[in-house]
């Protein structure tokens, strides 16, 4: 992964962000957030910023949705116990995905970027995303504050 353009950067550019404290358990040997924390820390935020998408709760039973691609760039060391701010949002809606673009913040730096393909199937088969989930998904486009 390229290194972000500085909007990724900006927690400005995200509509959802939420703190999470980070744990004992999330260092590695060398005292940093381990990479897997990483992964963890950045799920959480996908998930809140999913569960402000209505449709998806209102979805038909036939339809899933499910994780396609994930890819972290690893921007600096974290260290616990400070916590961190995980910023989400959406940056690209497809025919039947989007991407969830997310960044890290501790102690005011960004220290990790996230892109997460996500992928809508009905009925085991890719299906063009209903029109009220493309309406949600678009209010929760990110606003790039430093294009």
């Amino acid at each position: 992964m390229a290194k972000p353009e500085s909007w990724r950067l900006d927690a400005a550019s995200y509509p959802a962000s939420i703190e999470l404290q980070t744990r004992f358990q999330d260092m590695d040997i060398n005292g940093h957030l381990n990479n897997v924390a990483f992964a963890a820390l950045f799920e959480s935020g996908r998930v809140l910023l999913n569960r402000e998408v209505r449709p998806l709760i209102d979805r038909p039973a036939n339809e899933r949705t499910m994780v396609a691609m994930v890819e972290i760039n690893y921007l600096g060391e974290g260290n616990f116990p400070d916590p961190v701010t995980i910023t989400s949002g959406i940056g690209r809606i497809g025919t039947s995905s989007w991407t969830i673009v997310q960044a890290m913040f501790q102690n005011g730096r960004a220290i990790a970027s996230c892109d997460t393909v996500v992928v809508c199937r009905t009925d085991g088969q890719a299906k063009p995303l209903r029109a009220e989930m493309v309406a949600e998904l678009t209010d929760k486009l990110v606003t790039p504050a430093n294009p």
